[in-house]
């Protein structure tokens, strides 16, 4: 009996010391999930910056694009207005020209002869109404008319005098094979080329003021009809000025100032009025920007005068700046073709224009990448930091 009763109060003390760890085992596993958890801060992503402690990360851009490096105003592509073979080309890469230099010359000898012909005509109608005497306001429409005449005869010898001039300087300073730029190697040549260019402008001013004194003379009251001999001799004047004309399109010139970027025209080669087809890209090099295409969804994110930093493959070691000064109204499709995988083809693009801080060392045509910053990014810290001067300022009063 006593037997009995030891074996039970031992199995009654294992269940008492069983029960003893269940009941302190929820208590053991909730501890873990009750403690505080410490978490090591992490860098932040590329395209985000801390502004101080406690604040959250703000990005560097909000958009980001493909581009193409262009001059100031972008490519020039010349083409030329008519159909003809090649006479001379008067450039070459590099070279930098002026506004009316002469870049190609067509062959021109039949509208030479045409004009040459049209010229003989007129002189025979001039004398021929000469034979006629007027007087009062007809006199002075006559010599109006032969004021613009001779101005116009002075601007187109002026122009074959300078084409000449400087098709002779490059081929008398540039030897066969080499590249120098016409009138740039000898300043006797270059002398000349400045004169030959004044005359040309001095022509063109003397013009525009005998067309004007023209138009003020025939405004006149009372004006007479023109007679049967002058109506011969001005419908000679328009022949002669149509043949002009044709000589003049079978030279292309440029039409403005800038640097010649590429010549896709060779000597005896058959030009066509094509633009797809340029025979010169020229640019103005004093200073270069960005033509980017900004996808859709980034395009309300984009202003005018919005900050962009640029980078590019060639230099991958430099950021470039720039400022937005142009972006499209309207979506179409992209011109860039995109690197690695394609786009889909209903992704459409706005065009954003970026100019340049500065002369870079970037090529015209290079492709570059463009990021843009956030708006008032420059100026968020200078704004915030009066509002704090001013609240440190009041709590020294308060105190005080």
């Amino acid at each position: 009996m006593l037997g009995l009763n030891s074996t039970s109060l031992f199995a009654l003390a294992a269940a008492a010391v069983v029960a003893a760890a269940l009941l302190a085992s929820p208590a053991q596993t909730q501890s873990p999930a009750t403690a505080p958890t410490a978490t090591a801060p992490t860098a932040a992503s590329p395209g985000t910056a801390e502004t101080g402690p406690g604040a959250s990360a703000k990005p560097q851009w909000i958009a980001s694009a493909t581009g193409r490096v262009e001059p100031r105003n972008g490519n020039l592509t010349i083409s030329t207005p008519v159909a003809g073979r090649t006479a001379d080309v008067a450039v070459s890469a590099n070279d930098v020209v002026r506004a009316g230099d002469l870049l190609v010359r067509l062959e021109d000898e039949d509208q030479l002869i045409r004009a040459a012909a049209a010229k003989t005509d007129v002189q025979v109608r001039e004398r021929e109404r000469d034979e006629e005497p007027v007087r009062g306001l007809a006199l002075e429409r006559r010599q109006a008319e032969d004021s613009v005449s001779t101005a116009e005869r002075a601007l187109f010898r002026a122009r074959l005098a300078f084409d000449a001039k400087a098709l002779a300087a490059r081929v008398a300073q540039a030897p066969a094979g080499s590249t120098a730029p016409a009138g740039s190697s000898a300043p006797a040549a270059s002398k000349d080329l400045d004169q030959a260019r004044f005359e040309i402008n001095a022509a063109k001013e003397q013009l525009a003021n005998s067309r004007a004194n023209l138009q003020r003379v025939q405004s006149r009251d009372g004006m007479p009809l023109a007679t049967r001999l002058e109506s011969s001799l001005a419908t000679a004047r328009a022949e002669l000025s149509i043949a002009e004309a044709a000589v003049e399109r079978a030279r292309i010139r440029a039409p403005a100032d800038g640097t010649i970027l590429g010549v896709y025209i060779k000597y005896g080669e058959l030009a066509s009025p094509s633009p797809e087809a340029p025979m010169i890209v020229m640019g103005d090099l004093s200073g270069l920007r960005v033509k980017a295409e900004v996808e859709e969804r980034d395009a309300p994110k984009v202003k005018v005068g919005q900050r962009v930093v640029i980078k590019g493959d060639a230099f991958p070691d430099k950021e470039f700046t720039g400022i937005v000064t142009s972006v499209s109204q309207a979506m179409a499709a992209p011109r860039i073709p995109p690197r690695g995988v394609r786009r889909p083809t209903d992704i459409e693009v706005a065009e954003v224009v970026v100019v340049l801080d500065g002369l870079p060392p970037l090529l015209t045509g290079m492709r570059v990448d463009v990021f843009f910053k956030p708006e008032q990014s420059a100026t968020a810290g200078t704004r915030q930091q009066p509002a704090a001067v001013g609240a440190s300022a009041a709590k020294r009063t308060t105190a005080n």
